[in-house]
């Protein structure tokens, strides 16, 4: 499926957290020195080939889930990340995980890609397109695996008082910016997996869609100002994510390029 898109940055993108009850548990991860892959998958509800790219996207993420944080690395290091976008939306059926913000960002990837349109299924490794995902998706992996890391990420997440989430993500730049490639932005997404979605009309009528890494809550861009740096958030709870399936995954993004130089994922963060 095709969807014919322009370029528009979405700057300053912050879609309101959802989370469930009871909190989270204290969960942490550190990419270590060794490069992960981000996999970032665009898709909709609306997509009647998207469901096989996301039975694929689970997949991957059985890495992160077997061997995941930098206290037992596997030898595939892979972030995955759905972002559902609304442009497939229409009135017959809303994807209700979809985000315009989503759509932007997928906007902004293609372009820097040097492409002009914006489909789904959509895979970007690190930042770089993935055009044919079946035939590539392995290769692509494991040449970011491959490259040496110019950033190191720990990220931890814990419940404080008053039912909030209290996240805190260090960044280290492992060598000097190329200030010429442009700036660096940390991003950091809440995920949710095992969701299943029952669907009563579009291209995926009368099917039921189960979703994993669905990004629910979206913190960035946030510019990255020096060699060592921390961000601090405190996000308010609600009840409408699934327990013990939420993952915190941060990475560390050019915003000229488009490539990620780091990404890390929690796994699933359990509950109180």
């Amino acid at each position: 499926m095709l969807q014919s898109a322009f370029f528009r940055h979405a700057a300053g993108l912050a879609i309101a957290g959802l989370f469930a009850q009871p909190v989270l548990a204290a969960c942490e991860a550190d990419s270590g020195t060794a490069r992960a892959a981000l996999v970032e998958l665009y898709t909709s509800e609306g997509c009647s080939s998207c469901p096989p790219a996301e039975k694929e996207l689970k997949k991957l993420g059985m890495v992160l889930s077997a061997a995941s944080s930098a206290a037992s690395p596997a030898a595939r290091r892979v972030v995955p990340l759905a972002l559902h976008v609304d442009y497939w939306d229409s009135i017959e059926w809303r994807d209700p995980f979809a985000q315009a913000a989503f759509s932007q960002r997928q906007e902004w990837e293609v372009h820097a890609n040097n492409h002009r349109t914006s489909y789904t299924p959509h895979f970007f490794v690190n930042g770089h397109e993935v055009q044919d995902w079946r035939a590539d998706i392995d290769s692509n992996i494991n040449l970011a695996n491959g490259k040496p890391a110019p950033a190191q990420i720990r990220v931890r997440a814990e419940p404080g008082p008053g039912s909030v989430l209290k996240l805190k993500v260090d960044t280290t730049l492992l060598a000097e910016p190329d200030a010429a490639r442009g700036p660096l932005q940390l991003f950091v997404a809440i995920t949710e997996s095992g969701i299943t979605s029952h669907v009563k009309a579009g291209e995926n009528s009368g099917a039921t869609l189960n979703h994993d890494y669905v990004a629910r809550n979206w913190i960035g861009p946030i510019a990255i100002t020096g060699k060592n740096f921390s961000v601090n958030r405190t996000i308010a709870t609600t009840p409408q994510l699934s327990r013990g399936n939420l993952n915190i995954v941060a990475f560390v993004q050019n915003a000229q390029t488009a490539e990620v130089l780091q990404a890390v994922g929690t796994g699933t963060c359990k509950t109180l």
